[in-house]
């Protein structure tokens, strides 16, 4: 009997439960990367110095030798996600694994490493509210976070030391990223500035970054105070504590990292007022300085908008806030009269938005 074609209907409904399947099982990607980073897997290959045979690489983990046979699947699915390359294997006649570009940034000691990063946003801690996220729809809480926890998720990492040290860890890989880009790149808008306070700067990461680049410019890296309690600053760095709701260190740039995100349009309102009074006015020169994403239009299939979208969602689920489009940011900048802003689209996913008062 001949085999025939699909029909379009036999074909769609096939294609609609791929979908879904991919969807369905899309955490995949994310537990079989966090495993080889928690075994090592891309340090070992780069010790290696060449590409690295499945024999190699299963003798060098550190494993259950049992398990061994088990190391080719793992491989394969992370070779198809693009994290590691088979290459030949000069003499063998075999293939081997090599690093891909992505997989470079989940090296121990990568300097701009986001190894934290996958192991903070990966953690159960934080896994946990996206099992809550229909049951929050129904209740009362104010994050699916608070109903999985309890608490809001401020409240909680001041009281659970591994989700405060997760959070810093994986926000100082971000801004050793950032910096690097940021400064190479986007160094203009640091020009003619005496002193920048970093709002939320956390363990100083981007603050120092700053400091190193221009000793020209005092800068204060500013957040809770059990936070920047017994950092050391230096010549032109220093550390306050303090509230960003009530008052910031007046400064003639203000800049917010990845802050305004976490906080709804009321919350922003609050920030952004006392930004601007911590402004300078001397010499016209002063500014705030925002890095964050500004949501591109729906375009299906635009990676960059998916990687938006999916921070948006986390905001809803782990905190208060949201990711904002253009219109969004005007909205905000104009309420609290700011006069104008301009947005330089220069880190990816995220941009550098000058605002001025």
């Amino acid at each position: 009997m001949a085999l025939q074609e699909p029909d379009e209907h036999s074909r769609q409904l096939l294609q609609s439960q791929a979908h879904i399947w991919n969807h369905i099982f899309s955490y995949i990607n994310s537990m079989t990367l966090k495993c080889a980073i928690q075994l090592q897997i891309p340090d070992i290959i780069n010790r290696h110095g060449a590409p690295m045979l499945l024999s190699e690489l299963v003798e060098a983990l550190p494993i259950n030798k049992e398990k061994s046979p088990f190391v080719y699947r793992l491989m394969r699915i992370l070779v198809h996600n693009g994290f590691f390359i088979k290459q030949s294997v000069s003499g063998t006649g075999a293939e081997g694994y090599s690093l891909a570009p992505a997989c470079r940034l989940l090296l121990n000691d990568e300097p701009l490493t986001m190894r934290p990063f996958l192991l903070a946003f990966s953690d159960p801690m934080l896994m946990d509210p996206w099992q809550h996220l229909s049951s929050w729809f129904q209740n009362e809480d104010i994050t699916p976070f608070q109903t999985a926890h309890g608490r809001i998720i401020w409240d909680f990492a001041l009281q659970e030391p591994m989700l405060n040290k997760f959070l810093n860890e994986a926000m100082a890989s971000d801004a050793r990223l950032v910096a690097d880009i940021l400064l190479r790149q986007c160094s203009g808008i640091f020009k003619g500035l005496e002193t920048i306070v970093d709002v939320g700067g956390g363990t100083g990461t981007l603050a120092k970054s700053i400091a190193e680049a221009f000793p020209n410019i005092d800068c204060i890296c500013f957040d809770l105070p059990h936070v920047v309690k017994g950092l050391d600053g230096s010549k032109n760095l220093s550390y306050v504590g303090g509230d960003m709701f009530e008052a910031i260190p007046k400064a003639d740039a203000v800049l917010l990292k990845w802050i305004l995100h976490d906080w709804n349009d009321e919350e922003c309102a609050q920030i952004l007022k006392r930004c601007k009074e911590a402004i300078s006015s001397k010499d016209n020169k002063g500014k705030l300085i925002i890095i964050d994403m500004v949501v591109m239009n729906e375009e299906p299939g635009n990676k960059t908008l998916e990687t938006q979208l999916r921070c948006d969602m986390t905001m809803m689920t782990l905190a208060t806030g949201r990711e904002r489009n253009e219109k969004d940011w005007a909205k905000l900048f104009s309420n609290v009269r700011f006069s104008d802003y301009k947005i330089t689209p220069i880190l990816g996913f995220r941009s550098v938005i000058e605002v001025y008062p």
